[in-house]
């Protein structure tokens, strides 16, 4: 009786019924689209993340800031001699910095990766290569000090190396290039964590584990492009010729270091005998990360240990404004208007009721008691209801789809998180009295719609139909036969 009874009544409802789904399907569908765009830019920002901090990394640990020393200038300087006579001298020079002149022990190393919560611990030393080409010619009354040449992407988490102070250059006249790059030792016994661990080798191959001092590398994309370098070919870094055995291209976003190198071969170009710039630390645990922070901090002195979250904090550009919107302006928009869609939805149901007086009225005269009648209006409420869903989940996986579809380009910088480097993230950074720089990436925007999203428009629109429903119900337990008489003209 309850089912032909409902269908018979939505039948004769059909615009009344529509109007109640559309009303909560707009409202739903607004959740869903909210929630989905959320969702990436949580990804987008992970993406951030993993380009600097590498894959399966939870927390770096750097050497704590310490301030710079007195007349420090934190450039590089280079000493040319030009020739006695008015010919051209072309020469060539190298100066290999660690980044922000911070270094650990590689003791700290095993010290950090011995305390409680550590799965694993990883060093890495991430250096500056600053190289300058060019003619000096004596007599000449022009100096150039400006970085003119090619600059290549910053260290892993870290600042661009474009960002090098310009060198300052004694002599005679000079006319040259200056070409900075990023350069980060690997532990190749471990590639499971550190600057490779978030980057696949798609042409050649990686390190292996017995090549801890062997004179090769590997080369991002981005700088092979750039510089015409592949598999095979040399790179000659301040006078060592290293021989390419890989290309490296980053799972995400842009490449954060252009050349890899064996740990002891970059310890021995930067005169950095078992020292290490950053420490790449997973937890054996995610919901252990702040444990193990204050552990490191409690029992290795002399580092700050960052986290991703402390390192999402200073994401900035359109990525953080668009994820400020949709976590504030677009949660309480949708809470806004699913408030205004089941305030319209229970309004409109108890108008609906209104309107049967004669009818509900009858059927109390026939003997329906008041929670039949109730059970009937809120069965048909929540049919609505569930509609509106079906509408508002089909309205919301298009919204989701068409942004997908879109990938609107967004920005994300990245700040100094005030470790022991200058910029941009964990180990990364100039020297001291540079001016901390940002990391500019570019992310795609995708809308991906997870099945607790699809659970959560269920629930509404079924709690939707049950206000509605109470109301009307309400009403309805409230009319006596008598009514069904006085409606009679």
């Amino acid at each position: 009786m309850f089912g032909i009874y409902l269908k018979r009544e939505l039948g004769r409802r059909k615009k009344a019924a529509l109007v109640i789904a559309l009303g909560l399907a707009l409202g739903i569908a607004l959740v869903i689209t909210v929630n989905s765009v959320s969702a990436g830019m949580t990804q987008a920002q992970d993406k951030v993340l993993k380009s600097l901090y590498g894959l399966g990394t939870d927390m770096t640990v750097t050497k704590a800031r310490s301030a710079p020393t007195s007349g420090s200038s934190g450039r590089p300087n280079f000493q040319f001699d030009a020739n006695s006579n008015d010919s051209d001298d072309t020469q060539s020079s190298d100066r290999v910095m660690t980044q922000g002149g911070q270094a650990l022990a590689s003791s700290v190393v095993t010290k950090v990766s011995k305390q409680a919560g550590v799965a694993s611990a990883v060093g890495a030393l991430t250096l500056n290569v600053t190289k300058v080409d060019g003619s000096f010619t004596q007599g000449k009354a022009q100096s150039s000090g400006g970085n003119t040449g090619n600059s290549g992407q910053g260290g892993p988490g870290g600042g661009s190396s474009g960002s090098t102070a310009a060198p300052q250059v004694q002599g005679g006249g000079a006319n040259f290039d200056v070409n900075s790059y990023s350069v980060a030792g690997v532990d190749v016994t471990d590639q499971t964590l550190g600057p490779l661990a978030g980057s696949k080798i798609t042409t050649g191959k990686t390190f292996t584990a017995a090549q801890t001092d062997a004179k090769v590398a590997v080369v991002s994309k981005a700088y092979a492009k750039e510089n015409s370098l592949k598999v095979g070919k040399t790179l000659t870094i301040s006078g060592t010729k290293y021989t390419i055995i890989g290309i490296a291209t980053p799972d995400s976003s842009e490449s954060t270091t252009d050349v890899y190198l064996p740990l002891k071969q970059a310890q021995t170009l930067a005169d950095a005998k078992n020292q290490v710039t950053t420490i790449y630390v997973k937890a054996t645990d995610s919901k252990q990360i702040d444990s193990v922070k204050s552990a490191i901090q409690k029992n290795v002195s002399g580092t700050t240990v960052t986290t991703s979250a402390d390192l999402a904090e200073t994401v900035s550009g359109s990525l953080s404004t668009a994820s400020n919107l949709a976590t504030s302006v677009g949660k309480w928009l949708s809470v806004a208007v699913l408030v205004a869609a089941f305030l319209v939805a229970a309004l409109l149901t108890s108008s609906a009721v209104s309107r049967r007086v004669r009818e509900f009225g009858t059927l109390k005269a026939l003997g329906w008691p008041s929670r039949r009648v109730t059970r009937q209006v809120v069965g048909e409420s929540i049919v609505n209801g569930l509609l509106g869903g079906a509408l508002g989940i089909g309205l919301g996986l298009a919204a989701a789809y068409t942004v997908t579809a879109i990938s609107p380009k967004l920005t994300a910088q990245l700040g100094n998180t005030g470790g022991g480097s200058g910029a941009g993230g964990p180990g990364g950074g100039g020297g001291p009295g540079q001016q901390a720089t940002q990391n500019t990436m570019e992310i795609a925007l995708s809308a991906p719609v997870s099945m607790t999203t699809i659970a959560l428009a269920v629930g509404l629109a079924v709690t939707g139909g049950l206000i509605a429903g109470a109301m009307g119900g309400w009403r309805a337990s409230r009319m006596r036969p008598a009514d069904a008489l006085r409606s009679v003209s």
